[in-house]
Protein backbone atom coordinates (compact mmCIF):
# COMPACT_ATOMS: atom_id res chain seq x y z
CA UNK A 1 0.00 0.00 0.00
CA UNK A 2 1.34 3.40 -0.99
CA UNK A 3 0.59 6.25 1.38
CA UNK A 4 -1.13 8.78 -0.82
CA UNK A 5 -1.71 12.26 0.56
CA UNK A 6 -5.07 12.60 -1.22
CA UNK A 7 -6.69 9.16 -1.18
CA UNK A 8 -5.96 8.45 2.47
CA UNK A 9 -7.00 11.77 3.96
CA UNK A 10 -7.44 11.99 6.82
CA UNK A 11 -4.71 9.40 7.43
CA UNK A 12 -3.58 8.76 10.99
CA UNK A 13 0.21 9.03 11.09
CA UNK A 14 2.55 8.38 14.02
CA UNK A 15 5.84 10.25 14.42
CA UNK A 16 8.22 8.83 17.02
CA UNK A 17 10.51 11.57 18.27
CA UNK A 18 7.76 13.98 17.26
CA UNK A 19 8.65 16.60 19.90
CA UNK A 20 12.23 16.85 18.64
CA UNK A 21 13.75 19.34 16.23
CA UNK A 22 12.92 17.46 13.02
CA UNK A 23 9.90 15.63 14.40
CA UNK A 24 8.02 18.76 15.41
CA UNK A 25 8.46 20.30 11.96
CA UNK A 26 7.28 17.05 10.38
CA UNK A 27 4.19 17.11 12.62
CA UNK A 28 3.51 20.67 11.39
CA UNK A 29 3.75 19.58 7.74
CA UNK A 30 1.52 16.51 8.15
CA UNK A 31 -1.15 18.49 10.00
CA UNK A 32 -1.06 21.17 7.30
CA UNK A 33 -1.78 18.42 4.75
CA UNK A 34 -4.89 17.39 6.67
CA UNK A 35 -3.61 14.26 8.40
CA UNK A 36 -4.18 13.20 11.99
CA UNK A 37 -0.85 13.07 13.84
CA UNK A 38 0.14 11.01 16.85
CA UNK A 39 3.37 12.40 18.32
CA UNK A 40 5.31 9.86 20.40
CA UNK A 41 8.20 11.17 22.50
CA UNK A 42 9.81 10.57 25.90
CA UNK A 43 11.22 14.14 26.01
CA UNK A 44 14.81 12.98 26.43
CA UNK A 45 15.96 15.55 23.87
CA UNK A 46 12.61 16.69 22.49
CA UNK A 47 10.82 19.48 24.32
CA UNK A 48 7.23 20.36 25.01
CA UNK A 49 8.00 23.84 23.73
CA UNK A 50 8.50 22.44 20.20
CA UNK A 51 4.92 21.14 20.01
CA UNK A 52 3.20 23.55 22.41
CA UNK A 53 1.49 25.32 19.52
CA UNK A 54 -0.07 22.00 18.45
CA UNK A 55 -1.48 20.82 21.79
CA UNK A 56 -4.93 22.28 21.15
CA UNK A 57 -5.10 21.11 17.53
CA UNK A 58 -8.10 18.77 16.96
CA UNK A 59 -6.02 16.37 14.81
CA UNK A 60 -2.93 16.27 17.04
CA UNK A 61 -2.34 13.82 19.87
CA UNK A 62 0.67 13.51 22.18
CA UNK A 63 1.79 10.20 23.67
CA UNK A 64 4.64 10.27 26.17
CA UNK A 65 6.50 7.01 25.63
CA UNK A 66 9.99 5.52 25.30
CA UNK A 67 10.27 3.53 22.06
CA UNK A 68 12.60 1.00 23.69
CA UNK A 69 9.38 -0.37 25.19
CA UNK A 70 6.65 -1.78 22.90
CA UNK A 71 3.78 0.51 21.98
CA UNK A 72 0.34 -0.46 20.75
CA UNK A 73 -1.43 2.02 18.50
CA UNK A 74 -3.53 2.01 15.32
CA UNK A 75 -2.12 4.14 12.49
CA UNK A 76 -1.90 4.23 8.69
CA UNK A 77 1.81 5.05 8.53
CA UNK A 78 4.76 5.49 10.85
CA UNK A 79 7.79 7.81 10.78
CA UNK A 80 10.54 6.55 13.11
CA UNK A 81 12.59 9.59 14.15
CA UNK A 82 13.23 8.72 17.79
CA UNK A 83 16.91 9.00 18.76
CA UNK A 84 19.17 11.74 20.10
CA UNK A 85 21.02 13.10 17.08
CA UNK A 86 23.72 15.43 18.39
CA UNK A 87 27.06 14.17 19.80
CA UNK A 88 26.50 15.92 23.14
CA UNK A 89 23.21 14.11 23.64
CA UNK A 90 23.92 10.71 22.13
CA UNK A 91 27.26 10.37 23.92
CA UNK A 92 25.76 11.28 27.31
CA UNK A 93 24.18 7.82 27.60
CA UNK A 94 25.67 5.79 24.74
CA UNK A 95 24.10 2.49 25.80
CA UNK A 96 20.64 4.05 25.78
CA UNK A 97 21.40 5.63 22.39
CA UNK A 98 22.12 2.22 20.89
CA UNK A 99 19.02 0.77 22.54
CA UNK A 100 16.88 3.56 21.11
CA UNK A 101 18.18 2.96 17.58
CA UNK A 102 18.04 -0.84 17.65
CA UNK A 103 15.28 -1.83 20.08
CA UNK A 104 13.25 1.21 19.03
CA UNK A 105 13.50 0.09 15.41
CA UNK A 106 12.46 -3.47 16.33
CA UNK A 107 9.40 -2.18 18.20
CA UNK A 108 8.42 0.20 15.40
CA UNK A 109 8.93 -2.46 12.72
CA UNK A 110 6.92 -5.01 14.69
CA UNK A 111 4.06 -2.54 14.92
CA UNK A 112 4.21 -1.73 11.19
CA UNK A 113 4.29 -5.46 10.39
CA UNK A 114 1.18 -6.12 12.50
CA UNK A 115 -0.69 -3.18 11.00
CA UNK A 116 0.64 -3.76 7.45
CA UNK A 117 1.48 -0.06 7.05
CA UNK A 118 4.46 1.78 5.54
CA UNK A 119 7.25 2.84 7.87
CA UNK A 120 10.06 5.37 7.34
CA UNK A 121 13.37 5.25 9.15
CA UNK A 122 15.25 8.47 9.82
CA UNK A 123 18.77 7.21 9.26
CA UNK A 124 21.80 9.47 9.05
CA UNK A 125 24.85 10.50 7.08
CA UNK A 126 26.81 9.34 10.12
CA UNK A 127 26.53 5.79 8.78
CA UNK A 128 29.22 6.88 6.28
CA UNK A 129 31.59 7.66 9.17
CA UNK A 130 34.70 9.61 8.14
CA UNK A 131 34.15 9.01 4.44
CA UNK A 132 36.87 8.11 1.97
CA UNK A 133 34.43 8.72 -0.89
CA UNK A 134 33.34 12.26 -1.70
CA UNK A 135 30.58 13.20 -2.22
CA UNK A 136 28.81 10.30 -0.54
CA UNK A 137 26.45 8.15 -2.62
CA UNK A 138 24.04 5.63 -1.15
CA UNK A 139 26.19 2.83 -2.58
CA UNK A 140 29.12 3.79 -0.32
CA UNK A 141 29.48 1.39 2.64
CA UNK A 142 31.21 3.87 4.92
CA UNK A 143 34.31 4.14 7.09
CA UNK A 144 33.13 3.85 10.69
CA UNK A 145 35.08 3.26 13.89
CA UNK A 146 32.96 0.58 15.55
CA UNK A 147 34.45 1.14 19.03
CA UNK A 148 34.84 4.92 19.10
CA UNK A 149 32.78 7.45 21.09
CA UNK A 150 30.48 8.12 18.12
CA UNK A 151 29.81 4.43 17.43
CA UNK A 152 26.73 4.25 19.67
CA UNK A 153 24.95 6.47 17.16
CA UNK A 154 26.70 5.44 13.94
CA UNK A 155 26.44 1.70 14.52
CA UNK A 156 22.98 1.92 16.08
CA UNK A 157 21.68 3.60 12.94
CA UNK A 158 23.53 1.13 10.69
CA UNK A 159 21.95 -1.78 12.57
CA UNK A 160 18.53 -0.14 12.28
CA UNK A 161 18.96 0.04 8.50
CA UNK A 162 19.83 -3.68 8.49
CA UNK A 163 16.66 -4.45 10.44
CA UNK A 164 14.51 -2.40 8.08
CA UNK A 165 15.77 -4.19 5.00
CA UNK A 166 15.53 -7.61 6.66
CA UNK A 167 11.89 -6.92 7.58
CA UNK A 168 11.34 -5.83 3.98
CA UNK A 169 12.86 -8.99 2.54
CA UNK A 170 11.51 -11.43 5.13
CA UNK A 171 8.05 -9.98 5.75
CA UNK A 172 7.41 -7.90 2.60
CA UNK A 173 7.09 -4.83 4.81
CA UNK A 174 6.88 -1.53 2.96
CA UNK A 175 9.89 0.46 4.15
CA UNK A 176 11.50 3.82 3.42
CA UNK A 177 15.01 4.71 4.62
CA UNK A 178 16.26 8.31 4.56
CA UNK A 179 19.90 9.15 5.24
CA UNK A 180 19.72 12.64 6.71
CA UNK A 181 22.66 15.03 6.40
CA UNK A 182 23.31 18.10 8.59
CA UNK A 183 20.03 19.93 9.11
CA UNK A 184 19.46 23.22 10.90
CA UNK A 185 16.71 25.71 11.66
CA UNK A 186 14.30 26.90 14.37
CA UNK A 187 13.72 24.54 17.33
CA UNK A 188 17.28 23.23 17.40
CA UNK A 189 18.30 22.68 21.01
CA UNK A 190 20.53 25.60 22.09
CA UNK A 191 22.92 23.26 23.91
CA UNK A 192 23.02 20.35 21.50
CA UNK A 193 26.66 20.90 20.53
CA UNK A 194 25.92 21.05 16.80
CA UNK A 195 27.90 23.54 14.82
CA UNK A 196 25.08 25.85 13.65
CA UNK A 197 23.43 26.19 17.07
CA UNK A 198 26.85 26.54 18.73
CA UNK A 199 27.96 29.35 16.45
CA UNK A 200 24.65 31.21 16.55
CA UNK A 201 24.27 31.09 20.35
CA UNK A 202 27.91 32.04 20.91
CA UNK A 203 27.65 34.99 18.52
CA UNK A 204 24.36 36.22 19.98
CA UNK A 205 25.70 36.08 23.55
CA UNK A 206 29.02 37.74 22.69
CA UNK A 207 31.10 34.63 23.39
CA UNK A 208 34.08 33.57 21.33
CA UNK A 209 33.23 31.22 18.45
CA UNK A 210 34.64 27.75 19.13
CA UNK A 211 36.25 26.36 15.99
CA UNK A 212 37.36 22.74 16.28
CA UNK A 213 40.46 21.95 14.25
CA UNK A 214 41.60 24.45 11.63
CA UNK A 215 38.07 24.95 10.28
CA UNK A 216 38.84 23.36 6.91
CA UNK A 217 36.56 20.36 7.50
CA UNK A 218 33.41 20.62 5.39
CA UNK A 219 29.71 20.08 5.89
CA UNK A 220 26.52 20.60 3.91
CA UNK A 221 23.66 22.37 5.66
CA UNK A 222 20.02 21.68 4.81
CA UNK A 223 17.26 23.94 6.13
CA UNK A 224 14.66 22.04 8.15
CA UNK A 225 11.67 22.89 5.90
CA UNK A 226 13.48 21.38 2.92
CA UNK A 227 14.42 18.28 4.89
CA UNK A 228 10.94 17.42 6.19
CA UNK A 229 9.54 17.96 2.68
CA UNK A 230 12.06 15.33 1.55
CA UNK A 231 10.90 12.91 4.24
CA UNK A 232 7.28 13.35 3.16
CA UNK A 233 8.22 12.92 -0.51
CA UNK A 234 9.99 9.66 0.32
CA UNK A 235 7.07 8.33 2.39
CA UNK A 236 4.58 9.05 -0.42
CA UNK A 237 6.84 7.70 -3.19
CA UNK A 238 5.96 4.48 -5.07
CA UNK A 239 6.16 1.22 -3.13
CA UNK A 240 9.31 0.07 -4.95
CA UNK A 241 11.25 3.13 -3.74
CA UNK A 242 12.69 1.85 -0.47
CA UNK A 243 15.90 3.85 -0.23
CA UNK A 244 18.27 4.40 1.28
CA UNK A 245 17.97 7.92 -0.08
CA UNK A 246 20.33 10.76 0.85
CA UNK A 247 18.48 13.88 1.99
CA UNK A 248 20.59 16.98 2.44
CA UNK A 249 21.90 20.07 0.72
CA UNK A 250 24.72 19.30 -1.75
CA UNK A 251 26.27 22.76 -1.31
CA UNK A 252 29.48 22.35 0.68
CA UNK A 253 30.97 24.84 3.14
CA UNK A 254 33.98 24.74 5.39
CA UNK A 255 33.27 25.19 9.09
CA UNK A 256 35.31 28.40 8.95
CA UNK A 257 33.05 29.70 6.16
CA UNK A 258 29.99 28.91 8.26
CA UNK A 259 31.47 30.81 11.20
CA UNK A 260 32.08 33.78 8.92
CA UNK A 261 28.47 33.76 7.69
CA UNK A 262 27.09 33.66 11.24
CA UNK A 263 29.36 36.47 12.42
CA UNK A 264 28.43 38.58 9.40
CA UNK A 265 24.70 38.14 10.07
CA UNK A 266 24.84 38.56 13.86
CA UNK A 267 27.55 41.19 14.09
CA UNK A 268 29.21 41.82 17.45
CA UNK A 269 32.76 41.31 18.56
CA UNK A 270 33.05 37.53 18.88
CA UNK A 271 36.44 36.11 17.95
CA UNK A 272 37.37 32.68 16.60
CA UNK A 273 39.00 30.35 19.14
CA UNK A 274 40.47 27.07 17.92
CA UNK A 275 40.27 23.81 19.86
CA UNK A 276 41.41 20.25 19.05
CA UNK A 277 39.21 18.28 16.67
CA UNK A 278 37.05 15.65 18.47
CA UNK A 279 37.86 11.98 17.89
CA UNK A 280 36.43 10.51 14.67
CA UNK A 281 35.01 13.86 13.55
CA UNK A 282 34.50 13.57 9.77
CA UNK A 283 36.80 15.68 7.62
CA UNK A 284 34.25 16.15 4.85
CA UNK A 285 30.57 15.50 4.37
CA UNK A 286 28.45 16.21 1.30
CA UNK A 287 25.55 14.22 -0.08
CA UNK A 288 25.11 13.08 -3.63
CA UNK A 289 21.34 13.62 -3.97
CA UNK A 290 20.94 12.24 -7.51
CA UNK A 291 18.69 9.45 -6.21
CA UNK A 292 16.43 11.93 -4.38
CA UNK A 293 16.17 14.11 -7.49
CA UNK A 294 15.40 11.17 -9.78
CA UNK A 295 13.11 9.09 -7.56
CA UNK A 296 11.41 11.77 -5.45
CA UNK A 297 11.67 14.90 -7.57
CA UNK A 298 13.16 16.51 -4.46
CA UNK A 299 15.95 19.02 -3.99
CA UNK A 300 16.51 21.67 -1.30
CA UNK A 301 15.68 25.28 -2.19
CA UNK A 302 16.58 27.41 0.86
CA UNK A 303 20.02 29.05 0.58
CA UNK A 304 22.28 28.89 3.65
CA UNK A 305 22.18 32.63 4.33
CA UNK A 306 18.37 32.74 4.24
CA UNK A 307 18.09 29.71 6.52
CA UNK A 308 20.63 31.18 8.94
CA UNK A 309 18.60 34.40 9.20
CA UNK A 310 15.53 32.42 10.27
CA UNK A 311 17.56 30.33 12.68
CA UNK A 312 19.21 33.39 14.24
CA UNK A 313 15.79 35.04 14.67
CA UNK A 314 14.55 31.94 16.51
CA UNK A 315 17.50 31.89 18.89
CA UNK A 316 17.18 35.64 19.48
CA UNK A 317 13.61 35.06 20.63
CA UNK A 318 14.65 32.10 22.77
CA UNK A 319 17.41 34.07 24.51
CA UNK A 320 15.12 37.07 25.02
CA UNK A 321 12.49 34.84 26.62
CA UNK A 322 15.13 33.28 28.87
CA UNK A 323 16.28 36.77 29.86
CA UNK A 324 12.73 37.79 30.79
CA UNK A 325 12.26 34.70 32.92
CA UNK A 326 15.55 35.34 34.67
CA UNK A 327 14.75 39.00 35.35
Amino acid sequence: MQLDAKSLLPARIAVTGGAGFLGSHLCDLLLAQGHEVLCIDNFYTGTRRNIEHLLGHPRFELMRHDVTFPFYIEVDALYNLACPASPVHYQFDPVQTTKTSVIGAINALGLAKRLKVPILQASTSEIYGDPQEHPQTEAYWGNVNTIGPRACYDEGKRCAETLFFDYHRQHALQIKVARIFNTYGPRMHPNDGRVVSNFVVQALTGQDITLFGDGSQTRSFCYVDDLVAGLEALMTSPDDVTGPVNLGNPEEFTIAELAGEVLDLVGGSSKLVRKPLPQDDPRQRRPDISRARDQLGWAPSVPLREGLRKTIAYFEGLLAEKGRRGA
